[in-house]
């Protein structure tokens, strides 16, 4: 995994009680498209995109690359949980060298509510710390999603730090 050390990608699939964590296939490029396609789930990371712009920009098989799950409820992509190297030029972190990965998760709509993201987060967490059992995890989000507060408090991070980025108030947990 680049960034995030020595670790073979993809792992085998992850199962949880619900849900399957697995490499992106193509028969996951309609859900992506709708995803980031979704006013719903760009309220809080800069809008919607134009579909049809999606339509043609994105590859056949998306969001294949290291750090990136999709989520599939019953065989079918309900959304993706990622694990990415946080930029050290980018405001918040817990270690001054940048050596902390960042979780990042989006759900189609018709996922919310139902305790998928606590389900697919923790298998993800749970992962990473099997294969990086030193490297804390961090999570930003903004201070005005509720929900997302709500699910940070749910898997373990702990507020570090409140800082203003992308025009919004946004908080930064780690998880050690």
């Amino acid at each position: 995994m680049p960034g995030l050390g020595p670790v073979a990608w993809p792992p085998a699939p992850i199962r949880t009680e619900r849900l399957v964590l697995r490499e992106s296939e193509a028969r996951d490029r309609a859900a992506f498209v709708e995803l980031f396609a979704s006013p719903e789930v760009g309220t809080y990371i800069g809008g919607p995109r134009p579909r049809d712009e999606l339509a043609r920009a994105m590859p056949e098989v998306p969001g294949r690359r290291p750090g990136l799950f999709v989520i599939d409820l019953d065989g079918a992509m309900i959304g993706t949980v990622t694990l990415d190297r946080r930029e050290a030029g980018r405001p918040g972190h817990v270690r001054p060298d940048a050596a902390q990965a960042e979780l990042g998760y989006m759900f189609l709509p018709e996922a919310w509510g139902r305790g998928y993201a606590a389900e697919a987060c923790a298998a993800a967490l749970d992962w990473f710390a099997d294969v990086l059992p030193d490297e804390p995890v961090v999570l930003r989000t903004r201070t005005a999603n509720a929900r997302a507060m709500r699910l940070a408090a749910k898997l373990g991070f702990t507020e570090v730090e409140r800082f203003e980025e992308y025009g919004a108030e946004q908080w930064l947990g780690v998880r050690s």
